[in-house]
């Protein structure tokens, strides 16, 4: 079973990353992973920027959860990323994003992407959660936060 801690080590967390908008985030997070995993990153950003032209990703309360099918990929992948000034993403509540987690399915992982999908909301929805995600101050400190039960996280 996948689940956010297994697949975002804390090197896959990105602190005050330095974007001014959801372009460049998916171009940061694809060129990250194209230095740690021999990604191509144009098609992973290509990718993030068509599934957002759906509909914002952006779940509110400054959360959002990038997301895509990617070709060829073999395993799920999530980059846990905080921008250094928070973004417009075209949220529901007009506010824009402090924390966002991309996650990057391979393209028949159907189970896997609606799990993945269904505990980053979980956990990004709750508010204890976001606050102590806030106040993290290192990667190490985010990862203590994923490695809790969900049940602890609402």
């Amino acid at each position: 079973m996948y689940t956010l801690a297994r697949l975002c080590p804390e090197e896959d967390i990105l602190l005050e990353l330095s974007v001014c908008n959801r372009a460049q985030l998916f171009e940061q997070v694809a060129l990250h992973l194209q230095q740690r995993y021999g990604l191509a990153a144009e098609p992973i950003a290509r990718l993030l920027a068509e599934r957002e032209v759906l509909g914002s990703t952006a779940l509110g309360h400054g959360v959002a959860l990038p997301h895509a099918r990617v070709p060829g990929l073999s395993t799920p992948l999530a980059v846990l990323v905080r921008p250094s000034q928070p973004i417009e993403f075209a949220a529901p509540d007009g506010r824009p994003v402090s924390e966002a987690i991309v996650l990057l399915v391979p393209q028949h992982a159907n189970a896997a992407h609606l799990q993945l999908l269904a505990e980053a909301a979980q956990r990004f929805c709750s508010r204890p959660f976001r606050q102590a995600l806030r106040r993290a101050q290192a990667p190490a400190a985010v990862r203590r936060l994923l490695l809790e039960p969900l049940a602890l996280a609402a």
